[in-house]
Formats: structure tokens, sequence, C-alpha cells
């Protein structure tokens, strides 16, 4: 169970950040509009939300899951994989100060987004990416398994970042798309597959007595009501232009 979320509220700078998409330029309003409406699912997921304010300096900065991997006893500060992000975690550690007494670092040369970190119980999966390399891989591992958890490091193959096509919902079971489906990594779950053409709804969270899905996958609204779960979806079109997802836009612990 989630007691806090941080997020950030997006500047007018966020149009003009870091994409490979081809969707178009960002509406800035209907970005705030999408914002508050995540905001708002996730206080009726009933958690505690930090709202931090924009900084027009980092365009990229309302991703803030990529700035830290957070557990419930200890937070570690990523070092941003793209040279353009890397300052937004010094604007974090101090929020984060307010909530842990232990901080760790992934030091350069090792890189390391959040969104590449999957936490599956006492189980973590690093994604090797391009934000994420093997030395800032190879740190996080030694760090979790200091802590007592497991750490497998995924090499990716397709995706962007690890958590573009992976999600866990409790219960041992295991949203998957594109190059997961068949990994023997996560043989051991039971599965949820997200097919080719709905693969932006495997980025979804969840969020206590909810899983939060991108609007528009009537399937996968379908498959995850079949497991029990009750779905609460979100118009994302303004952070998918991004590459953006339902989990860069906040932490959650």
């Amino acid at each position: 169970m989630f007691s806090n979320v941080i997020v950030k509220k997006p500047g007018k700078s966020y149009v003009e950040g870091l994409t490979t998409s081809n969707l178009g330029t960002p509406n800035y309003e209907e970005l705030l509009i999408q914002h508050e409406n995540y905001v708002e699912a996730l206080k009726r997921c009933n958690v505690e939300v930090t709202y931090l304010e924009k900084d027009e300096v980092y365009p990229d900065s309302t991703f803030v899951e990529d700035t830290a991997v957070l557990t419930k006893d200890f937070a570690v500060v990523t070092n941003p994989g793209a040279q353009s992000r890397n300052g937004e975690i010094i604007a974090m550690e101090p929020v984060l100060k307010g909530f842990y007494d232990k901080i760790y670092h992934i030091d350069a040369p090792g890189t390391l987004d959040g969104g590449d970190i999957l936490q599956a119980d006492d189980t973590f999966y690093i994604g090797i990416s391009a934000r994420t390399n093997e030395e800032g891989a190879e740190q996080l591992k030694s760090i979790l398994e200091g802590e007592g958890y497991r750490a497998h490091i995924v090499p990716l193959k397709e995706f962007f970042h690890l958590k573009t096509g992976i999600a866990y919902i409790g219960n041992n079971k295991m949203v998957l798309a594109g190059e997961f489906i068949d990994d023997e990594l996560f043989a051991s779950y039971d599965k949820i597959v997200i097919p080719k053409d709905d693969e932006y709804s495997a980025n979804c969270i969840l969020v206590n007595d909810y899983v939060i899905i991108p609007s528009g996958y009537p399937a996968t609204k379908e498959k995850l009501q079949a497991a029990g779960h009750q779905v609460i979806e979100l118009p994302m079109s303004e952070f998918q232009k991004q590459d953006g997802g339902l989990s860069c836009l906040s932490l959650r612990f």
C-alpha cells in the first residue's frame, strides 16, 4: 500500500522537451488539464499528494519518476541518462529528505532513469536502456541486494524504458507487452498480455485499490477488471507526445 505520492506541475517549457515520438507538439492547456486529472485520480486512491511547482529550466521535470527509486525504508537518487535532465535530481533530493533518513545515490559514470526500474514485491527489475547504462544498473543492484531485495538486470531490445512495456499490479500479476511477453524472467507471474496495438496501455500503475490506465484501451480495461481490479481511465495524449506515460508522472511510496 502507498501512503505518499510526489508529482510536479509541468511548465510551459514542457513542449520543448525530449521526445522520440512523431505525435506532434503538445497542447499546453490540455496538458495541464490532463495533469490535474491525474492528481485528482491519485487522491481518489487515498494517498497524500506532495505537489511540486513547475521548473521551467527543466522541460521534462514533470516526469519525476526518473529522479529516484523509492522503497518503504530508503530512497535512491538516480543519475538520469539524458544530460539535459541531470539537474532535476538537485531539486528532488531535498524533497526526499523530508520522507527518508536513508538516501543512496547513483554515481557517474553510472546512469539510471527511474522509468527503467520495476518493483514486484521483494524483487526489482532493472532495465538497461538508452538512459540507464550497465554501470548504473549494477550500482542499483548492489544497493538493493545490500538491503535484502532481489534484483535482476534486463537489457532492453525494443522499449524506451523498462516500464514502457511492463507493470506489476500485485498478487503475482504482471501486465506485459512486446519483448517481455515470452521472457523467461517473468514466467512465474500470472500474465496479462497486451497486444501490439495497445502497447501504450501496458504502462499502467497500481495505486492501492485501483489500477490507473490511459483512456482509449477498452480491451486492457476489460482484462484488468476480469482480474479483479477497479480501473480508473485517464486521457494521456499530451504526455504520450513526449514519450511519457502514467508511471512517469509520480513517485509512489
